[in-house]
């Protein structure tokens, strides 16, 4: 197989930099053409079908073959006809294709017209992908006694992940990822940390509580490694190639711990994470030298944040996400939990960090200088602000050089 990294990176220059790519190209390219993903198109965008293919078809052009199940349609004969018509619309983009309109899905009927999967063949699957040609997927089973029935898409992608266990789960909807209680996007679902609090609002969409639901039962039975990712057709390059993504990841993930000091911390291990992230040596003092207020720190140490006592005021000394949790959305927990304990925090960053542009969604002010941006939140009072500012750029560095703050996702 030609290597697609020239391509990927050429496409994507535009949308992630070179080293968030060369790090997801790594991931799909190691993993067996079979199992890098299921793919599920929603009956809410299969309409768009020409979108659709060119989204799927740019996968196939840089070597990465997912299996792609699709809405069966209102009406069962529906089924097939949709699934010659994504084959062509994927065949108009040069993608090699495969029309599986029946096959892979043994069902048991279930309440109404639908059915219930009980078992899944993944032979024409397999063969498809050997010949180098894209599995297309219609959402249909059949009975033991020969009756073909519709199945829900996101049942049949849900079954056939737990057969493939692929590297990722793809669901393609018109909503774009879960939303918030604003109706924004959320960037990322850690089910460890998240679930009980997401399942529980009254918010949630009831779409999206069921996807959760659903993926909550199918991650667990996983692989640590398995990642599900609710996208558009538009978004789903970028959603898959860049850190920030575009829609909602979706992990089990881990739990968030927080001490009330490094007494409780195993300070070697977070020593280890503070210095991988920085690329710099932690001050030998570190732990004698600070104030510490609270610790935040992920159950296998991929993700922490510092809060030290600075001008009397919680301040954010170190935030740090290994290079393998970037994406995870282990960042954005640590955050969230950071944030819930702290209603006024003050941090700083150099002024040329990447990260800074998300800092300044997190906070409600900030102040620059050539060298720093103070960033700060829960505080209004401009005595307080200039007190908190003037302490942060006074702070001598603890890490090498010049500190810096690594990407939080």
């Amino acid at each position: 197989m030609t290597d697609p990294r020239p391509i990927i990176v050429e496409l994507l220059r535009n949308i992630g930099g070179r080293k968030e790519v060369e790090q997801y190209l790594r991931h799909y390219c190691a993993v067996e053409s079979q199992k890098f993903a299921v793919i599920a198109v929603g009956n809410d965008v299969f309409a768009d079908r020409e979108v659709v293919a060119a989204a799927l078809s740019f996968l196939q052009s840089v070597g990465l073959c997912p299996i792609v199940v699709h809405a069966a349609g209102p009406q069962l004969p529906d089924a097939q006809r949709r699934n010659l018509e994504l084959v062509a619309a994927l065949e108009s983009h040069d993608c090699a294709a495969r029309p599986i309109a029946a096959g892979v899905f043994e069902c048991a009927a279930a309440e109404g017209s639908r059915g219930r999967v009980v078992d899944v063949d993944v032979a024409a699957l397999s063969a498809a992908v050997r010949a180098g040609q894209m599995p297309i997927v219609a959402s249909l089973g059949a009975t033991a006694g020969g009756q073909i029935l519709g199945l829900d898409v996101y049942d049949a992608a849900d079954a056939l992940t737990r057969r493939v266990q692929p590297h990722k789960l793809v669901l393609l909807t018109d909503r774009g990822g879960v939303l918030d209680e604003r109706g924004a996007v959320l960037s990322a679902v850690n089910l460890s940390e998240d679930a009980d609090a997401l399942l529980g609002a009254s918010w949630i969409a009831p779409a999206d509580r069921r996807h959760l639901e659903r993926l909550a039962s199918l991650l667990s039975v996983l692989p640590a490694t398995t990642s599900v990712s609710i996208t558009s057709p538009t978004h789903l390059a970028r959603e898959l190639f860049t850190h920030r993504g575009a829609g909602t990841l979706v992990r089990q993930g881990e739990r968030v711990h927080r001490c009330n000091g490094f007494e409780d911390i195993d300070r070697q291990r977070l020593r280890r994470l503070v210095e991988s992230c920085f690329g710099r040596e932690l001050s030998s003092t570190y732990f004698e030298d600070k104030r510490c207020q609270s610790v935040y720190v992920t159950e296998d140490y991929r993700a922490t944040a510092i809060i030290t006592q600075v001008a009397n005021m919680p301040y954010l000394d170190k935030f740090a996400v290994t290079t393998k949790a970037q994406g995870e959305g282990l960042g954005s927990s640590v955050w969230s939990r950071m944030r819930a304990d702290h209603t006024r925090l003050f941090w700083r960053a150099q002024a040329d960090n990447e990260i800074n542009r998300w800092y300044f969604q997190q906070a409600e002010g900030s102040y620059k200088t050539e060298r720093w941006t103070v960033f700060w939140y829960g505080i209004d009072d401009f005595a307080t602000i200039e007190r908190c500012v003037t302490a942060a750029l006074a702070l001598p560095a603890s890490l090498g050089d010049d500190e810096d703050q690594t990407p939080h996702d």
